[in-house]
């Protein structure tokens, strides 16, 4: 930008010293000082345009500000708590597996430990109304999980809870802790969510439903804070 000012400032220089600017399609003879009040007035007046493009051309959004609840569609008082529940289905192995093993300790590895630990699995595991395959799907849980214990058969999770049902429909929550597989209950933190689950905070329990060599059907009550 400055270099073509100064590419369009440099042709102005030359007619202050001869005493010619040229206006349209007609040559002007002016007195010298004329001319010199003249290519004040356009360079004024081109330097007033530079700085609006200039200003324009940036974005008037800092870094960081401060914003009132309203502003971003939310009122304190529409703050409500909802109870979710489902049944997650992890399966392992076979031809409809949905959790795949990315990384971990070969099976000749000298440090592979009965937890599985340093294992990590990417998962797409279905969530259903109920704990039958056949019943209603009300979303999916995609993310990772992985072996983060050599004392017992404990999982760090990092998972998506992504739903397709009603008015939660494209919506999802985000959790994110320990899960100690064979507790009778676990609890891990709902750490945010988007579309309906905007601002999202809370809890989820997970109590194992049944569990096979190939399969684990984890039942789900999560409660949460949200806007809508």
């Amino acid at each position: 930008m400055l270099a073509t000012l100064f590419s369009f400032l440099l042709p102005l220089e030359g007619s202050v010293m001869t005493n010619t600017i040229f206006t349209h399609k007609f040559l002007l003879k002016l007195t010298p000082d004329m001319a010199l009040c003249s290519c004040q007035r356009m360079l004024a007046a081109l330097i007033s345009s530079l700085f609006l493009i200039l200003a324009a051309s940036e974005t008037s959004l800092p870094f960081s500000r401060s914003l009132s609840p309203h502003q971003v569609g939310i009122s304190p008082g529409n703050e409500k708590l909802t109870h979710l529940h489902f049944y997650f289905h992890d399966i392992v192995s076979g031809p409809n597996m949905t959790a795949v093993r990315v990384a971990g300790p070969t099976a000749e590895g000298s440090r592979r430990s009965q937890t599985e630990f340093g294992t990590v699995f990417v998962i797409d595991d279905q969530l259903t109304a109920g704990p039958e395959h056949g019943s209603v799907q009300v979303g999916r849980a995609q993310g990772v999980y992985g072996m983060a214990s050599q004392q017992e058969v404990g999982l760090v999770m990092a998972v998506n809870f992504c739903f397709d049902v009603k008015e939660y429909n494209g919506s999802c929550l985000s959790l994110l802790g320990r899960n100690r597989v064979f507790s009778d209950v676990r609890e891990m933190p709902i750490v945010g969510g988007s579309g309906a689950f905007r601002f999202a905070r809370g809890y989820a329990q997970a109590r194992t439903h049944e569990i096979t060599a190939e399969e684990a059907t984890v039942e789900y009550n999560v409660f949460i804070y949200h806007y809508r």
